[in-house]
């Protein structure tokens, strides 16, 4: 049996993420044992300088922090590396809530950038895109723009220049990116935050990368995707009237494959 497009993209998803993820930890662990001590030690000092200022001015660092990734994640495909540093920085708790707003304050603002700043220069980029997109919007409504969320196939920076271009209110895009992007964020937050302090690799060496809470968040982030696109596909086909045969086949979650390439 052969497999759709998106279903081939999503598995291509949860594959490099569970590659960049390995990749990650068999670098850490290769420049721990081959010369790279000495860094690592140096390093946690900061680590704990960073550690006493966040804990002796909260507001102050968590502030910065938002408008960091805000900026950073608005202009950069940068915000997966960002979610999980602020998961090891921040915890899980304090992750998720700053990447949670931060995130979504990221697309709206890439977004808003899109429809009253580069409106005729994305239109004339993305017009394939647009074209399915503002289909979809039509007929799926908000719900089309939680699959894209929700399942992370297609780059966010793709899906927020797009949505810009369609008629999709700014405040719906705002709570239903939010809503959307929570599980995901929970999951690379969580991976984050499984990552060992500084001072615990300059003690314990390589062996302090590889944990068992590691290893349960290096398999989240290859089942995630997946397990999001079954219940997309389920609550899709719930939502789709079986009275209207001549209805078109709805648009996968995603812009289409012509968006990842151009994205590329």
């Amino acid at each position: 049996m052969q497999q759709s497009p998106s279903s081939r993209g999503t598995s291509a998803a949860a594959a490099r993420l569970l590659v960049l993820a390995l990749v990650f930890v068999i670098a850490v662990v290769a420049y721990a044992s081959f010369g790279g001590q000495q860094l690592v030690e140096r390093l946690a000092g900061h680590e704990a300088e960073l550690t006493a200022l966040r804990d002796r001015q909260p507001l102050l660092v968590y502030a910065g922090a938002f408008v960091a990734y805000t900026v950073l994640a608005a202009l950069l495909p940068v915000a997966m590396g960002l979610t999980l540093a602020y998961g090891w920085f921040f915890g899980l708790a304090g992750g998720v809530l700053l990447v949670s707003f931060a995130s979504t304050a990221a697309a709206t603002l890439s977004m808003v950038t899109s429809r009253y700043l580069l409106r005729d220069a994305c239109r004339r980029r993305f017009s394939r895109q647009l074209d399915r997109a503002a289909a979809a919007v039509d007929r799926e409504g908000a719900f089309y723009l939680f699959a894209l969320r929700l399942i992370p196939v297609f780059p966010f920076f793709v899906v927020n220049v797009v949505m810009g271009l369609t008629n999709i209110r700014i405040v719906t895009f705002w709570w239903v990116s939010q809503l959307g992007m929570l599980a995901g964020t929970v999951v690379y937050v969580f991976a984050g935050s499984r990552l060992p302090s500084l001072a615990k690799l300059a003690e314990d060496g390589p062996r302090g990368v590889l944990t068992p809470g590691l290893l349960v968040a290096l398999a989240l982030l290859g089942i995630f995707p997946l397990v999001a696109k079954r219940l997309v596909g389920s609550v899709r086909s719930r939502r789709r009237r079986p009275t209207d045969p001549a209805e078109s086949p709805s648009v996968e979650p995603g812009v289409d494959d012509d968006a990842a390439r151009a994205s590329s």
